[in-house]
């Protein structure tokens, strides 16, 4: 006589119990899809933000040669020519009494191409007794300012004693005279040479 067969027995041969998702189941793995899903969002907005970021930098980074990057990564601020004009006395345009301004004025004046590759070169050894002594650039940028000295300092003037005391007592005021000195300055050298910042020395108003 044939034995009964369990019909449990049947279905699941090895008697292990299926695999159920319960709620805290389902509740671990949408945490970690979640976390996935952030992780991957983060990494992807932290390369857009560094691109974004990168170009601009590019667009800020200056290409005029003022500064400049070395095969190393380390930055090179270009040092200008200062040239000081001295000292200006002048009327200034206040129209209830007469006030004066004692000032001294410099600027700092731009390289060309070639004078930056002159000054990065080794100064040649001197040889012999009648050798001269090798020309320092900026001392020739100097000399060359010479003949420019008198157009410059009219500028100057011209700038300063359209100014009133109330004009130039101010941080601001003294700022806008120093843009209109050097954008007046730069209009007699045509192009040939640019005026980086001018600086003011002692400022006396009386």
């Amino acid at each position: 006589m044939a034995r009964p067969t369990d019909d449990k027995t049947d279905k699941n041969p090895n008697n292990k119990k299926p695999f159920e998702l319960t709620p805290n189941v389902v509740m671990i793995l949408n945490n970690v899809v979640m976390l996935i899903v952030i992780i991957i969002s983060l990494t992807i907005m932290y390369f857009l933000l560094e691109t974004s970021f990168n170009k601009k930098i590019a667009k800020i980074a200056p290409q005029d040669g003022i500064e400049q990057l070395e095969e190393d990564g380390e930055e090179i601020k270009e040092e200008g020519v200062l040239l000081d004009l001295g000292d200006f006395i002048l009327n200034l345009a206040d129209a209830t009494s007469r006030r004066y301004l004692k000032v001294g004025v410099a600027m700092e004046l731009s390289k060309t191409q070639e004078e930056i590759e002159l000054a990065s070169m080794p100064a040649p050894k001197a040889s012999g007794h009648g050798a001269s002594a090798p020309v320092d650039p900026n001392e020739a940028i100097i000399a060359e300012m010479e003949r420019y000295k008198p157009a410059i300092r009219d500028a100057i003037i011209s700038v300063l004693s359209n100014k009133t005391s109330d004009e130039l007592s101010t941080p601001t005021g003294k700022e806008i005279a120093k843009e209109e000195i050097l954008a007046m300055v730069n209009n007699i050298f045509e192009g040939k040479r640019e005026v980086m910042r001018v600086s003011f020395g002692q400022f006396i108003i009386q």
